[in-house]
């Protein structure tokens, strides 16, 4: 569980892949092809080792279920 404060913004471009799961607020990851995914409330989505580089934002905060 991670829990994202409001106008989080990460500070590098992460290669590492996870499953995530919205369990609370708005988190936004931008992929390095231009792509953006929203997860709000119940939506996941999963990225895969050094596939999809991505930072990412919430303007909201967030609560995520991660897995690496």
């Amino acid at each position: 569980m991670v829990d994202y404060s409001p106008r989080y913004l990460a500070d590098h471009w992460c290669k590492r892949g996870r499953i995530l799961f919205s369990l609370e607020g708005e988190f936004e990851t931008t992929l390095d092809d231009g792509r953006k995914c929203v997860l709000t409330l119940r939506m996941s989505y999963q990225v895969g080792d050094n596939a999809e580089v991505h930072p990412s934002y919430t303007r909201t905060g967030a609560k995520l279920f991660i897995i690496d």
